[in-house]
């Protein structure tokens, strides 16, 4: 597997420092509602001065009804009960404020991963190299690969002779909600648990037979799913360092994987086909796409999800129907000779790209290994959503579900191969994993890309 990916040894990223035990995320958000809270009091028990005692009452009532509300509505938001409206609001992305490459990297960036805070970048490339960075200022912190003997202590097994460091090319990463634990996954066939506060290594999880290419936390528990070119994917809980169970269904490797706050997983694989698993019924329900291989997919909320293949498409899908209720055709085909992204601009897109037919483009290249979709994210909670390729820009979208339509924003331009994207929580930014190569493979290079994370601002009215 490891000679498929072409990896080789780096030293790429930054030395790693000492630094003290930080708040997590959770005792962040604590802190800061207690602050805030506090804050709302003082200051209406000083405007209220002088009232008499009832009225004081009466206003303290209100006043804690409206908290109420607030973090009511922030919870709803946050299971995905209700969606934000962030597409409409979203301003059009000046020159200037295009992807920046913030975090670099000696190889192929093949996974991005971000804090629920919004602080916190990790990124992982073939060659092995895991690093933490910084939001605002961009500084990197690289995690440290154990001694082998300490591996096999943390639970590493390693019956082929094969946990060498080129080896270690790690294909997918996972934050926790918490802000405490990162999971990678990647050619060793091992998933691997590190402390966020330290950069330690915690524990390595056996039991995948082939290379761990997906990996995704459950919302708001410490619940981890990881998916395999065995074909299974596979059940853990990192708090108890627990294995919990082995889920089958896929013929082929499973490529990507996604879950939300229920215990549902939601795969594609080489198999042509994607499948939602209902963990604690047992039970699954397959999507079949158009003939084509699905190289991606993400959920919009627990009923509505995308997906993005090998012919350039994107599909809509709806959990009720088998067959997607929407496809954007040729989402990233090439540009005809001499144009670049700037000149085509959302206003310029081919009509046919917004229909569900089959019409082609003259001038526009559809089969290229550039215009696979290899990556798409949506915004938690929200309508806006992004893919990537590798023919020179990630595309934005604003999803109507009550339409069934899918609805194109702006192109932001990036060279190389778009291997993975995240979105902020707050919906502020959007990072993009790039590189020369694709994640799984060698079969398209783009020499003059840039190895690295990239950052794009995103402007809301």
């Amino acid at each position: 597997e490891a000679e498929i990916l072409g990896a080789s040894d780096g030293n790429g990223g930054e030395d790693e420092d000492e630094n003290e035990i930080e708040e997590t995320p959770g005792e962040i958000r604590k802190r800061v509602a207690t602050e805030l809270l506090g804050k709302m009091r003082a200051i209406a028990r000083k405007e209220k001065e002088g009232r008499d005692g009832d009225e004081e009452v009466e206003e303290e009532e209100a006043r804690d009804s409206l908290v109420a509300k607030i973090l009511q509505q922030e919870q709803l938001e946050e299971s995905g009960r209700i969606k934000r409206v962030v597409a409409s609001r979203l301003k059009k992305p000046e020159t200037a404020d295009g992807f920046r490459v913030m975090v670099k990297h000696r190889h192929t960036v093949t996974a991005v991963a971000l804090s629920d805070d919004d602080l916190k970048g990790f990124s992982a490339s073939k060659d092995g190299t895991i690093l933490q960075w910084d939001v605002e200022s961009g500084k990197t912190e690289r995690y440290q690969w154990p001694s082998e003997d300490i591996l096999k202590s943390h639970g590493a097994k390693d019956p082929r002779g094969r946990l060498k460091k080129h080896s270690k090319s790690v294909l997918a990463l996972a934050v926790s909600s918490d802000g405490r634990y990162l999971a990678s996954g990647g050619l060793d066939r091992h998933v691997h648990l590190w402390d966020i506060r330290t950069r330690e290594h915690l524990q390595a999880f056996s039991g995948h037979q082939k290379p761990v290419s997906c990996l995704s936390f459950r919302q708001g528990t410490t619940d981890l799913f990881s998916g395999s070119f065995d074909r299974t994917i596979k059940y853990w809980n990192m708090e108890d360092r627990a294995y919990i169970d082995t889920i089958c269904g896929h013929e082929s490797e499973v490529l990507t994987l996604d879950c939300l706050r229920k215990e549902r997983v939601l795969t594609v694989g080489r198999d042509r086909c994607m499948m939602l698993f209902k963990v604690l019924d047992q039970s699954r329900l397959v999507f079949r796409p158009p003939p084509t291989s699905l190289e991606c997919c993400c959920f919009i909320n627990n009923d509505e999800f995308l997906s993005g293949s090998d012919d350039g498409s994107i599909q809509l899908w709806n959990v009720l129907r088998k067959k997607p209720v929407y496809i954007v055709k040729n989402a990233h085909a090439l540009l005809p000779a001499g144009q670049n992204v700037e000149q085509k601009g959302s206003e310029n897109i081919p009509d046919n790209c917004l229909e569900n037919g089959d019409h082609k483009i003259e001038g526009y290249n559809f089969s290229s290994t550039y215009s696979w979709v290899s990556s798409i994210s949506v915004c938690r909670g929200s309508d806006l959503a992004a893919s990537g390729a590798g023919n020179g820009c990630v595309r934005l979208w604003a999803i109507e579900t009550g339409r069934k339509d899918i609805q194109p924003l702006y192109d932001v331009p990036l060279m190389g191969f778009v291997n993975s994207l995240a979105f902020a929580k707050s919906g502020q930014f959007l990072v993009a994993g790039v590189g020369q190569e694709p994640r799984l493979g060698r079969w398209g290079r783009l020499p003059t890309a840039r190895n690295g994370v990239a950052i794009q601002p995103l402007k809301l009215s």
